[in-house]
């Protein structure tokens, strides 16, 4: 059996440094905000699900640039692939996710609603909190029906900052469109 391997690095964020790790391929299969409430040690986790885990800058670059750029309110969206395991129905949440606009959030059931489960609110609560790469797949964009934050794995501290990164930067873009 081939071992799998996993390139581990650190990158800025808006809601402070987060650990990443990419396999062979470049593709993202796990990310961890280090500030979060519950912080996992990334390399332990990995380890359990059979990664040989190392570092190789060249590896992580092209996710940590694109990191860098969405920090700096340059990029809206990632193109880095996502290799994460999960469900079916997991799989299908976290893509109607990648789907919400920067600067941008939807309810619970408004995802429920994208992915043809009308009534699947609390299922899709269930598969953004099992969501092992965010910021990427952008879960922090998903809040209550009340307009309230809802949950998020790292805190709602974290949720709260990446959101109002991308209001800053959406608003930005917005009058900027508006002057010329």
């Amino acid at each position: 059996m081939k071992t799998m391997k996993a390139y581990l690095d650190t990158a800025e964020t808006p809601a402070g440094p987060v650990a990443f790790a990419v396999n062979e391929a470049g593709a993202l299969v796990r990310a961890t905000f280090e500030e979060a409430e519950d912080h996992p040690d990334i390399e332990e986790d990995l380890k359990a699900d059979g990664y040989e885990v190392s570092r190789d800058p060249e590896r992580t670059a092209r996710l940590g640039k694109e990191i860098s750029e969405y920090s700096a309110g340059e990029r809206r969206e990632f193109t880095v692939p996502v290799a994460a395991a999960g469900t079916p129905w997991q799989q299908k949440v976290w893509d109607a996710l990648a789907r919400i606009p920067f600067g941008e959030t939807r309810s619970y059931a408004e995802v429920a609603e994208m992915v043809g489960r009308p009534g699947a609110a609390r299922a899709v609560g269930g598969a953004n909190g099992c969501n092992r790469v965010p910021l990427v797949v952008p879960c922090h964009r998903v809040i209550s029906a009340d307009g309230s934050l809802g949950g998020f794995s790292g805190g709602l501290h974290l949720k709260q900052r990446l959101l109002e990164h991308e209001r800053r930067f959406s608003s930005r873009a917005q009058r900027a469109a508006t002057d010329h």
